[in-house]
């Protein structure tokens, strides 16, 4: 209940902010130099969106009636990015199995990144239309490799909602920035993402928690500064039994496994996570001990429409 008691009370606050969010999004949009190669729809008549079937292109902008005006002009922000930010320089990253850190940057700089982020902690405070905006546009492009969403869409939303005053303001205003690239490690080698059977653990000692074992296939893993840890606090408890830790780059005991060469999405990293006695602090943990289950949980139906 309190969780999401304090999930509808953060919501409340987003749309009291949208207007002012709108215009931070469009005084971002003004250096651009609108260097967009988009293609609009006809002008419909005024008040009405035109229907796709009616425009000249499925991926014309300006249809469909959930989105408005406010929508199109970071659509055509998010267009313009993909095509001469990324995909002139596709291929090359598929063959280095990642893209280059000033890609986050630039994507940041332009408020592209973790845009859902109240204002306060340097994000937009935007409605989850402008991510989906971002998943259709990266998808029309054909590039695969920036791991945008997980990032802004997962990673961020996690700590929005239940990271700490200290943690929200010290991380999210980073990955706003793009000046660190996030990322979520729940899956293991032998258990997938079935929490009962996480076999990564986080044992109480002192004031401090120390976390064995390791995850795969893990998205933004090669190039993450900060990784949401899915570990069991007490194993008797099954599923029940597991928090969310957030661990840094740079901590000793934490260790990243080789890049994983796949069958597709060739130039978004994925690797593989080791902790070995990985000692953090109890002001690591992302919300309450014992119930990272119950976090997922509610955070499950926004991230299944990615």
């Amino acid at each position: 209940k309190e969780l999401c008691s304090s999930r509808a009370s953060m919501l409340s606050s987003r749309a009291a902010a949208a207007p002012r969010a709108v215009s931070r999004l469009a005084s971002r949009l003004a250096p651009a130099g609108r260097r967009f190669s988009t293609q609009v729809a006809d002008e419909p008549a005024e008040g009405v969106r035109q229907h796709p079937a009616m425009a000249s292109s499925l991926t014309a902008i300006g249809t469909r009636d959930i989105f408005d005006a406010d929508h199109d002009m970071f659509r055509e922000l998010a267009r313009s990015f993909f095509e001469n930010e990324v995909a002139p320089f596709h291929a090359e990253w598929e063959a280095a199995g990642e893209v280059p850190r000033e890609l986050w940057t630039k994507a940041g700089e332009l408020g592209l990144l973790s845009n859902m982020v109240p204002e306060e902690y340097g994000g937009l405070g935007l409605d989850c239309k402008y991510p989906a905006i971002m998943w259709e546009e990266q998808s029309y492009s054909g590039c695969t490799g920036p791991g945008f969403a997980m990032h802004s869409d997962i990673v961020a939303p996690y700590i929005t909602n239940y990271g700490t005053e200290e943690q929200k303001s010290r991380i999210l205003p980073k990955l706003v920035s793009g000046e660190w690239i996030g990322a979520l490690a729940m899956t293991e080698p032998g258990a997938g993402s079935d929490f009962a059977n996480i076999k990564t653990t986080a044992k109480k000692d002192g004031d401090d928690y120390i976390i064995n074992g390791s995850k795969v296939f893990i998205t933004n893993g090669w190039l993450c500064d900060v990784v949401i840890v899915c570990a069991k606090t007490d194993s008797a408890k099954g599923a029940h039994g597991v928090s969310l830790f957030l661990v840094e780059e740079g901590m000793a005991g934490f260790q990243k496994g080789k890049k994983l060469k796949k069958m597709g999405m060739k130039a978004q990293d994925t690797a593989e996570l080791f902790f070995e006695d990985l000692r953090v602090p109890a002001s690591a943990m992302l919300g309450p001990e014992n119930k990272g289950f119950y976090c997922v949980m509610q955070e499950l139906p926004q991230e299944r429409l990615l």
